[in-house]
């Protein structure tokens, strides 16, 4: 039997994802958090075997939670299930310490799949994302790019990936429960690692970055 710690700050997902692994004889939802701080005091209160995450959460993101589950208990397994487009962030959960990443909008039969998957010991992602990785490895450099993006940390990557959604500076700060003033100095650091000047440059190449991804 499975035990399986939820993390998602929206309560409907919450309860469709419970609704859904209640039915299964092998796995059970042992608790559920609305960010990653009570995800963090769930997880050594329940000692669960799996925690399904959202990448999006309330003051710190999704990546910082995983890494901070693998330093407190590296036995338990992460796997994410977002609403972002896997091409933005599966490498990244990966190299974090996650087993795995499945969108929502893939349904039901995929999620279960991806927590027997991950429950097995195994990695779960996307032919499409596999194929990548493995592209990595072999040597090719990736398209658009994508090479100086990654030189991003997870929050500056997080941050350049919803300017190219097109969010100004408060509406960032609302996302990620953050201050504006904490937006301009990520800001700021992103525009020098991309060799970036102005901040219409900045989300020119945020939005040609994020257009890229979605074709690939």
């Amino acid at each position: 039997m499975t035990k399986i710690l939820i993390v998602d700050n929206h309560p409907m997902m919450r309860k469709g994802l419970a609704q859904l692994i209640g039915q299964q004889p092998d796995m059970r939802v042992c608790g559920e958090a609305g960010d990653a701080s009570e995800a963090l005091e769930k997880v050594r209160l329940l000692q669960p075997n799996l925690v399904l995450a959202e990448i999006t959460l309330p003051g710190r993101n999704g990546l910082e939670l995983i890494k901070n589950i693998q330093s407190l208990e590296g036995r338990v397994a992460v796997l994410v299930i977002s609403m972002h487009d896997e091409s933005f962030y599966a490498e990244r959960v990966l190299r974090a310490g996650g087993r795995g990443y499945v969108m929502k909008q893939e349904g039901g039969k995929k999620i279960l799949e991806a927590i027997r998957q991950v429950s097995a010991g195994h990695i779960f992602v996307s032919e499409k994302i596999s194929a990548r990785i493995l592209e990595t490895f072999s040597g090719h450099r990736l398209k658009g790019g994508r090479s100086a993006v990654e030189n991003l940390t997870d929050r500056e990557f997080e941050i350049f990936q919803l300017i190219g959604q097109g969010m100004g500076t408060k509406a960032l700060a609302q996302e990620l429960h953050i201050s504006t003033k904490t937006i301009e100095v990520h800001r700021a650091n992103i525009k020098a690692k991309l060799q970036i000047k102005t901040m219409a440059e900045l989300i020119r190449h945020a939005v040609r970055w994020v257009e890229s991804e979605r074709r690939d």
